[in-house]
């Protein structure tokens, strides 16, 4: 069946894109009745499945005041959605096909549809169910969702080639006017808050300029090549960007993405130790992550808190004793371990979970593996932040450990995406691993 015009959705694509119904653009889409039956319990659901099950029923119901959902409504991308209310008991199904299973209920309509010739295709995520459809003739496809691969993401900073003879000019200048390189920019650019741009020539890449996009003066402020924290400098663009971000009093979230290895969660516990301790901007440092390896409650586990989540944790723990014990920064009184940090509750390290319900000010938060929160789980996070706090994501949307989101559908890829037009907000994705050859070897092909 090389072009099928009518597709049978299980309920395990809802729930893992609830608006995928319209992911057919010029197709009939069809969901049998008795995934609303199946629903109903799970809108019950106090977490992210109930949310997710009342967002389906949502948009269902906003395409049945288009009409009759029965004979079928027209979609916005010239598809057309439609409910099937046929009933395979009354049908003559297999043997071994029990008509009482939720899933096979389902499963029975795209049957009855493809013995009547119809041209009909079965989608699910739901290994089982699609078996069973092949047992039955049904042809039957995964549904991945929308994804994009990651350099199609918004990457936060923007190249471009200019002459050797601009390019020692502007290394002059403490800012630079859009007009100055207009001429070497698209014409359809659009540059959005706190976007970087680098102006290079590859004849003299060591006068390359890094500048951050200031939309309330229409300008761009250059980045010093001389920055640092907290002992150590930035070893490529990417850092010398996202270090120029952390230290911005004006930008109250940072999202760091890209694979491991590339110093993300490194200059974010730097930045937020510095402005702590030395700068004395922030009373307190929470770090947390998801716990996904671990499962979603920690209370089967043996140990406090602070034991359960220590294996967890460890490679924040790990960043924390390389900084904290870095030999440049030695002069000053307050260097502490971190367990002293923790003890005298400048340094909190503890699960996302905790987080639900609280006010969080004046505090340098950092969410490490931000990549497998889903976007409600973000929004919450975030909502979170009081007075004077900065948060700052990391992660690899590459690497995702929670099935119920893919690189572009997780929490990390979608409030970059939704944020990237405000002040507020800045992100930078990193492409180059600092660690060994090996380790990047691995990042990119493991």
């Amino acid at each position: 069946m090389n072009h099928p015009s009518v597709y049978v959705l299980d309920i395990s694509v809802l729930l893992y894109t609830p608006d995928a119904i319209f992911d057919f653009p010029m197709k009939e889409v069809l969901l049998p009745v008795s995934i609303l039956d199946a629903l109903e319990p799970l809108r019950q659901d106090l977490g992210e499945k109930g949310r997710v099950a009342n967002l389906v029923s949502k948009i269902l119901d906003e395409c049945r005041q288009l009409g009759n959902l029965v004979e079928g409504v027209s979609l916005p991308n010239g598809g057309k959605l439609r409910i099937e209310l046929a009933d395979p008991e009354t049908e003559a199904i297999p043997f071994s096909f029990n008509s009482r299973n939720p899933s096979n209920r389902i499963l029975a309509v795209a049957w009855l549809l493809s013995r009547e010739n119809k041209d009909v295709v079965f989608v699910s995520r739901d290994e089982n169910l699609r078996t069973k459809a092949n047992t039955l003739n049904v042809p039957t496809i995964s549904y991945q969702g929308r994804r994009r691969d990651d350099s199609n993401l918004y990457s936060g900073i923007h190249h471009c080639e200019v002459s050797k003879k601009k390019l020692r000019n502007l290394n002059q200048q403490s800012f630079i006017s859009i007009e100055e390189v207009k001429s070497e920019l698209d014409e359809n650019i659009k540059f959005f808050p706190n976007q970087g741009l680098l102006l290079n020539n590859p004849e003299v890449p060591e006068e390359d300029v890094l500048a951050i996009y200031n939309q309330s003066k229409n300008k761009f402020l250059t980045v010093s090549k001389e920055q640092g924290v907290w002992g150590i400098r930035p070893r490529n663009l990417e850092q010398r960007l996202a270090l120029a971000l952390l230290v911005d009093p004006n930008i109250s979230i940072v999202t760091l993405s890209g694979k491991a290895g590339t110093g993300k969660t490194l200059l974010a516990l730097a930045v937020g130790l510095q402005q702590m301790m030395v700068d004395n901007i922030y009373s307190r440092m929470l770090v947390s992550r998801p716990i996904f390896p671990m499962g979603r409650d920690l209370g089967f586990l043996p140990g406090d808190t602070q034991e359960k989540l220590s294996p967890w944790m460890q490679p924040i723990f790990d960043n924390l004793e390389l900084l904290i014990n870095n030999t440049s920064e030695k002069k000053s009184s307050k260097r502490d371990s971190y367990q002293e940090l923790m003890e005298r509750g400048m340094l909190v390290v503890e699960p996302l979970t905790y987080i639900r319900g609280r006010s969080i000010p004046n505090q340098h938060m950092i969410v490490d593996e931000a990549q497998n929160l889903t976007p409600h789980e973000m929004k919450t996070i975030v909502s979170r932040a009081g007075d004077g706090t900065k948060i700052v994501l990391t992660g690899d949307p590459n690497q995702i450990d929670n099935t119920d989101v893919n690189l572009s559908s997780n929490g990390l890829s979608t409030l970059v995406e939704r944020f990237k037009g405000s002040q507020l907000a800045g992100h930078v994705r990193f492409t180059s691993v600092e660690r060994s050859a090996l380790a990047e070897l691995a990042a990119n092909v493991l």
